[in-house]
């Protein structure tokens, strides 16, 4: 595994120039014979470097415009043959197939052109043929040739050739060959994902990009993020984000992108959970009016706005030990101070679209579905009840149906004002959501006259609309669908609340 093997001959042929130079050049230095074509051998002719031309080796131009360059057994004779084999050699030198022992390719970005909405027939003519071709030939001949699959690979074999006189380990050509068939079956998912549209029930993602996180749920488990980071965030400081945080940071940012055009907003997060949140007419209120939702919860939280953090809010933040802090920007000063904590995780949130599909392992499957996007709005309401909400309930009932999406069930929230008052969350039976709702919101001394209740889903019985107006509540969000609807509408009418429907259940489990 350790013996090293030269390279005396290497086929380039890129799309992406980027970063090549240093590895022609120092393959050049070290006597290797270069082959190429097209833009690729331009580019190394402009280094001053010799070079091949694949056409005089092949005696064929490229053809078809340029669908056909590679595609020649002199090409992929001189990978895929086996060196010591007798029966390969013979063939080799009877129809004169130079060895070529480093392939360093990359691939048409087909996924940038899907990305940027191109025509069809522009994608089309992005699906790469020859460079996947050569690929998987070099890494299936990785016992005696190199694969160089993309860029990502050029730092790692530049400082390996440069360090060892051009030649490499099996162990080295077996690990970049794993690269080049991860690259490859990326490459295709992507393709077949583009063709299906979603028409083909069939379960094929492939991510490239991960990181390695402490440890996974518990410090027993391993844990990795697959996923560009990069493109979600900017990470101004702070350690690294672990599993539990990218769980909390994941429901942070999907329960703030239904406030984003709202009024400043924030919210504290806990265990995948709003413990805090409020709206107001500035941010500072905003955190101040969040936190005073649950302020025991809220330590050890994870923390987003929906505005610039400025300095005044900064200073009510500091006060309090989190984990993460996620805004759309951040004043200087308010930076700076944030900055003060060392292991305080601090974000910018790009603006990014997400995945309209989710899934997650289950048994020996996977289970996919369509997110939930779907968020009412006040003209999705039907009012059920002989009394209507005001405008003030219709805004907090709109507030609280919102944080209640985001809410693991069975959950009932309360709310007022814009406020969180309190929600029961992830329990049993709706009653034990809307008690323990309750019970917090006491405990915290909240006043629930005149407050709003939104329930994930409908109310089987009326048991849940009697606790409630008992409480003080005053109107009430729901689904609706139950065939005891009626009861619990009678309920709320001899009491004076008035009861909205929306048609549409929020379970989140």
């Amino acid at each position: 595994m350790n013996q090293r093997k030269s390279i005396k001959s290497a086929l380039i042929s890129v799309f992406d120039k980027g970063g090549l130079a240093p590895i022609i050049e120092t393959l050049h230095e070290n006597g290797v014979t270069l082959y190429s074509t097209g833009g690729t051998q331009a580019f190394i002719e402009k280094l001053d470097i010799p070079v091949e031309r694949v056409e005089d080796l092949t005696s064929y131009p490229s053809i078809l415009g340029g669908r056909v360059k590679t595609l020649h057994p002199k090409v992929f004779g001189g990978i895929l043959t086996r060196r010591g084999f007798e029966e390969d050699e013979a063939h080799i030198a009877e129809y004169e197939i130079p060895e070529i022992d480093l392939v360093v390719v990359d691939l048409y970005p087909f996924e940038d052109a899907v990305s940027s909405e191109a025509d069809h027939a522009e994608i089309i003519e992005k699906i790469d043929i020859g460079g996947i071709s050569l690929i998987r030939a070099a890494a299936k001949n990785y016992k005696d040739v190199v694969i160089i699959p993309s860029k990502d690979q050029y730092t790692s074999f530049l400082d390996i050739i440069a360090n060892n006189d051009c030649q490499t380990t099996l162990g080295e050509r077996k690990d970049f060959a794993r690269d080049a068939f991860n690259v490859s079956s990326h490459y295709d998912t992507h393709i077949f994902r583009y063709f299906n549209n979603n028409t083909k029930e069939t379960f094929k993602q492939s991510i490239l990009e991960n990181q390695v996180l402490r440890y996974g749920e518990n410090p027993h488990q391993k844990g990795i993020f697959h996923g560009d980071m990069d493109a979600i965030f900017d990470k101004l400081h702070g350690k690294e984000l672990s599993y539990n945080n990218l769980l909390d940071v994941d429901a942070a940012v999907s329960l703030m992108a239904e406030f984003k055009n709202d009024d400043p907003t924030f919210a504290i997060m806990k265990h995948n959970n709003a413990c805090g949140m409020a709206t107001r007419s500035t941010l500072h209120q905003a955190y101040i009016d969040a936190l005073a939702g649950d302020p025991v919860s809220a330590f050890g939280g994870i923390l987003v706005g929906n505005r610039e953090i400025d300095l005044a809010t900064a200073e009510e933040v500091n006060k309090l030990f989190c984990e993460v802090v996620i805004a759309p920007n951040y004043s200087e000063d308010a930076l700076e101070l944030l900055k003060s904590k060392k292991n305080r995780i601090i974000l910018i949130q790009k603006e990014i679209e997400f995945p309209k599909r989710q899934f997650r392992t289950l048994l020996n499957g996977v289970l996919e579905q369509d997110k939930d996007s779907i968020m009412e709005v006040a003209s999705d309401l039907e009012p059920r009840t002989k009394t209507s909400p005001t405008d003030s309930e219709i805004a907090d009932l709109l507030f609280a149906n919102k944080l209640v999406k985001h809410t693991k069930s069975n959950t009932i929230v309360i709310a007022k004002n814009k406020q969180l008052l309190a929600s029961g969350t992830g329990q049993t039976s709706r009653v034990d959501a809307l008690q323990h709702a309750i019970h917090k919101a006491k405990s915290f001394e909240f006043d629930l006259n005149g407050s709003v209740m939104a329930s994930d889903a409908f109310f089987p019985f009326p048991d849940c609309v009697e606790i409630a107006g008992i409480a003080g509540i005053s109107s009430i969000i729901q689904p609706g669908g139950s065939i005891k609807d009626e009861l619990s509408i009678d309920y709320c009418n001899k009491n004076d609340i008035s009861m909205v429907f929306t048609g549409n259940r929020h379970f989140k489990h």
